[in-house]
């Protein structure tokens, strides 16, 4: 007696074209079984496009015919060739495949006798027509699309932002789609400014609610869709630009403004910024001997490199760059602000106003609070009536989800004022306590840029290149402003 495992497979759109339904296949391929004496050995039944074999079903029937003994003659039946595959390229691959396993796949509508040599022209044509017919729907379905954009419709997915509608006419629009169209329309602003990184921006709209991964809110800023334009893609090189139907949620100068912001060529400069900043003195050191200005580089020992500031001229001038740069951090931060600008800064921050201010934010703290129990209670109050079976699933879900998006936006406010606050009260302890006072303190966290215009300012003289000893000079307007820390005495033109 014969045997045979049995392959069921249709795809959504086939079912509503032709009208291919898994159990009317299943009991077709059961009745020929019955009629023919072959015993079944398993039915795989799936909902998956033929257009390649990486279908969950086929893989189980695949596997299982890989475990049996090589010795047994294994068979596979489906109704037709275009249940098995609709890519010739991947169904001769298959044939070979199971061949070596000593299976044989047969579609019981169109049978091939495989110990003919001519019947393997008949196996191209059952394998060639389900390929020519997908390739003639899917040119079909482009045509259609490239005739809709021609006249200015966009009839793809909606991009976020916007929704599909259909028109009572039949014809397939896309309509803004609040919140999303409003956080596409911030993110447009927000890029317009060119005050925060594409990334901080991205996750701030991540946190008022627009579901967008990365990849895709970088496709996001730079879709035309978004200011009245529609793309028509001819080829990967050719593309037409068309004013489109619906409603635009941003300007088009808005747009092109954002598109030369993202566009412009950004340098990699994180290398470069870390040598910049080990050596930060150089251009500010002079050779001894030959007077030139010194270098940096790394001289490579037994176990690591080490960083060293010499001169190119004259080969004896040489020391350790992490030494003098702490050297010149220590000198500088022995100096602190004088008596006389510590004054001065107390009325800069009594003219602020800061108990105005931090009044102000209190109230303003107290609102959104306010607003949060507020969102709660909605919450709460919606969850008893779906309880009680008063409010729908959908409703009850929709609504949930812009409390949550709601709640996030009142958070992220609440969080910006706390945060105002504490700079308020870190602003009232320094003016008591006098401790910004130590101005190079945080010397080491400054900025590259910083750091150069500060030792422009305060440049270093007298260096010893074998112990790291230097020091300091300033101008007179500054031996004005900066005290020493110890005796608190003006400091002269040139010192310690």
């Amino acid at each position: 007696m014969k045997s045979a495992y049995l392959y069921v497979r249709v795809s959504t759109d086939e079912q509503k074209r032709k009208g291919y339904s898994l159990p009317e296949q299943e009991e077709r391929l059961l009745k020929y079984c019955e009629y023919n004496n072959i015993e079944v050995k398993g039915i795989y039944c799936e909902d998956f496009s033929a257009k390649d074999f990486n279908r969950p079903e086929w893989k189980k029937l695949f596997l299982q015919i890989k475990n049996k003994s090589s010795i047994e003659d294994k068979n596979i039946l489906f109704i037709k060739w275009d249940r098995f595959s609709r890519n010739v390229e991947y169904a001769y691959e298959m044939i070979g495949m199971l061949r070596k396993y000593r299976t044989t796949a047969m579609a019981i509508d169109q049978p091939i006798d495989f110990s003919v040599p001519e019947s393997t022209v008949m196996l191209a044509v059952y394998l060639s027509v389900p390929e020519a017919e997908n390739s003639r729907r899917a040119q079909n379905i482009a045509n259609g699309i490239r005739r809709a954009k021609q006249m200015g419709r966009y009839p793809n997915k909606a991009p976020i932002g916007y929704i599909n509608l259909t028109l009572l006419d039949g014809k397939k629009i896309i309509a803004p789609k609040e919140p999303e169209a409003g956080l596409v329309k911030w993110i447009f602003h927000q890029i317009a400014k060119n005050t925060q990184k594409l990334e901080e921006i991205r996750k701030i709209a991540n946190n008022k609610g627009l579901l967008c991964s990365r990849s895709h809110f970088f496709r996001l800023i730079r879709n035309p869709v978004y200011c009245g334009h529609v793309i028509i893609r001819f080829n990967f090189e050719e593309q037409q630009t068309i004013k489109g139907t619906h409603e635009p949620l941003i300007q088009e100068t808005l747009f092109h403004k954002v598109q030369n912001i993202i566009t412009t060529k950004r340098k990699v400069t994180a290398k470069t910024d870390e040598l910049k900043a080990l050596f930060f003195l150089r251009g500010f050191l002079v050779c001894p001997i030959c007077g030139r200005k010194l270098s940096g580089s790394f001289s490579r020992g037994k176990t690591k490199k080490y960083p060293y500031y010499h001169c190119q001229g004259s080969r004896k001038t040489r020391i350790n760059a992490i030494l003098l740069n702490t050297c010149y951090q220590n000198k500088l931060q022995q100096l602190v602000l004088s008596n006389k600008v510590i004054e001065l800064f107390s009325y800069v921050l009594d003219d602020q106003d800061i108990k105005k201010q931090k009044t102000q934010y209190l109230s303003e703290r107290s609102l959104i609070e306010r607003k949060i129990k507020e969102e709660e209670s909605i919450l709460s109050k919606a969850r008893k009536l779906f309880v009680v079976e008063i409010f729908k699933l959908d409703d009850y879900n929709k609504l949930k989800a812009e409390n949550r998006v709601n709640s996030k936006c009142l958070q992220k406010e609440l969080q910006d004022i706390n945060t105002k606050l504490r700079n308020i009260e870190r602003q009232t302890k320094l003016l008591g306590k006098k401790i910004f006072t130590d101005i190079f303190q945080g010397f080491s966290d400054f900025d590259i840029a910083d750091k150069k215009h500060l030792i422009t300012l305060i440049p270093p003289l007298n260096i010893n290149f074998q112990t790291g000893y230097l020091s300091l000079s300033l101008n007179e307007t500054l031996s004005k402003v900066l005290v020493l820390k110890s005796n608190q005495k003006i400091i002269k033109n040139e010192f310690y």
